[in-house]
């Protein structure tokens, strides 16, 4: 049975892509830590990420970090967090979101978006940043 990030990549599930190539992708994940928090996620489900080969691994912390500095750029935010956890869905996926301390990471506080054009405004902000910053990846993303 696929993945819930397997079907969104597929188009079955709605999401808000800021990143497409042909490995990996990234959307707004619906219940964020703050504004912007994306899922760097590979194409190919991998359930846990120290079961991914190196190449695939390095091209998701590669995506991880470009979509590091767009958080970083669109919420002026002093660092970007990066979180594997690996419980929530059995298919690799990097949390990267904008963070001013540690509090950031609690993960008791993500509450899913109730106002859909909020997550909206985020993805194309995002999506604005990482074009700024000259990631191509970022141009049409409508769809996985």
């Amino acid at each position: 049975m696929p993945t819930v990030f397997s079907r969104i990549i597929a188009g079955e599930l709605p999401g808000r892509f800021v990143w497409q190539d042909p490995e990996v992708t990234a959307f707004l994940t619906v219940a964020p830590l703050r504004p912007g928090h994306t899922l760097v996620v590979p194409r190919r489900e991998i359930d846990r990420w120290t079961d991914a080969e190196g190449p695939l691994l390095a091209r998701c912390v590669e995506v991880a970090q470009a979509v590091g500095q767009g958080v970083q750029r669109a919420w002026d935010a002093p660092r970007a967090g990066l979180v594997v956890a690996g419980f929530e869905v059995p298919h690799l996926h990097i949390h990267v979101a904008p963070v001013w301390d540690m509090s950031d990471f609690d993960f008791t506080k993500a509450k899913p978006e109730q106002d859909q054009s909020a997550l909206d405004d985020a993805a194309g902000k995002l999506r604005a940043a990482l074009l700024e910053l000259g990631y191509e990846q970022a141009r049409d993303t409508d769809r996985g």
